[in-house]
């Protein structure tokens, strides 16, 4: 392998239903960051059927070219044909570094694309960046040995370079309006033998619920909270300030809440603009996924608590006692502002 060959900053779009996942405008903002080190191009890698209408939408976040991949066998996600027509985009457009959102469908997709391609893939990564070496090597970073450590990752002797990035991990760019990007429609056709599976029908499960990626308040509890009835009281709270709920990992696995509301390492990762931390300790698997957040708040009633590093405002006490009162104050507040 000449990887002196290999050129160009490509993502993967995972779009479902003709709509794009949030992680692929936040990959593309990040390409670009990454191009401009590397002096190069980004190039978005956009596969389905009839989805077109996509690409302005991908070039507004960031794309300087488009490769469509449009085809009946794509219109739903399955592992093979996916997999087989994103290695024939690599083999024909060989690019030197390909992203893909740690997404169920992406957590699927690339370690897939890597063994048959015979490349390295980096997964969960938390910060990319370009070395100054001279090399300019994709740096991928992510945390490793139960989150006790950060870990930077190289891949020197194999192209491309790949790696799955946690949603909200990386922020989303500004989109230029009406911006347009070259589209080179890639023709791949899919082999019978990678249709082995026959997709009948999909059921979406409805949820009423925010996402709390999306959220822009989050009341956070953890393990501090006691027990599952109490998160009542984080709800009155969420509803009074017009959040909604979120959780430690602790509180998951002792199976006090969902764990799509889990925020963290092993959940997701969050940028509120308030976060109000609830008898959370403070890990760093935990601050890994909230750190970001624009305003934090911590209530626990360790004062030495690793939470309160990394909190804006800080009350030392018990928050079964302070949350209600809290609650109480927010909806006295609204009261005599709608008076």
């Amino acid at each position: 392998m000449n990887i002196q060959d290999y050129k160009g900053i490509y993502v993967f779009i995972q779009q479902v239903d003709g709509k794009v996942a949030g992680v692929s405008h936040e990959l593309l903002g990040k390409a670009r960051e990454l191009a401009q080190k590397m002096e190069t191009k980004v190039t978005a890698v956009l596969l389905g059927y009839q989805v077109s209408g996509l690409c302005g939408d991908l070039a507004s976040y960031g794309a300087d070219k488009i490769v469509l991949v449009d085809n009946k066998d794509l219109e739903i996600y399955s592992t093979r044909p996916y997999a087989y027509a994103v290695c024939k985009v690599i083999e024909h457009f060989k690019p030197a570094v390909l992203l893909y959102g740690a997404t169920a469908i992406g957590r699927d997709l690339a370690p897939r694309v890597a063994a048959k391609i015979r490349t390295g893939l980096t997964a969960d990564c938390t910060k990319l960046d370009v070395a100054d070496d001279g090399t300019k090597n994709l740096l991928m970073t992510r945390p490793a040995f139960g989150g006790n450590i950060m870990a930077t990752i190289i891949c020197p002797d194999y192209r491309p370079q790949m790696a799955t990035v946690r949603p909200g991990v990386m922020q989303k760019i500004k989109p230029v309006e009406d911006a347009s990007a070259p589209v080179d429609n890639f023709a791949v056709e899919i082999p019978e033998s990678m249709k082995d599976v026959q997709i009948l029908g999909v059921v979406k499960k409805e949820s009423h619920k925010i996402d709390i990626q999306d959220a822009k308040i989050l009341v956070s509890g953890g393990r501090g909270m006691g027990c599952a009835e109490n998160f009542k009281m984080l709800e009155d709270c969420a509803n009074a300030l017009g959040g909604t709920v979120s959780s430690s990992r602790a509180c998951v696995d002792a199976g006090w809440v969902e764990k799509d509301i889990q925020v963290g390492q092993t959940g997701k990762t969050v940028r509120p603009d308030l976060y109000l931390a609830c008898g959370i300790s403070g890990a760093i698997q935990h601050l890994a996924g909230m750190e970001e957040s624009n305003l934090i708040i911590a209530i626990n009633k360790d004062e030495t608590a690793p939470i309160f590093d990394v909190a804006d405002w800080g009350v030392v006490g018990d928050v079964t006692k302070i949350i209600p009162l809290f609650t109480e104050g927010v909806k006295k507040a609204i009261a005599e502002r709608n008076k």
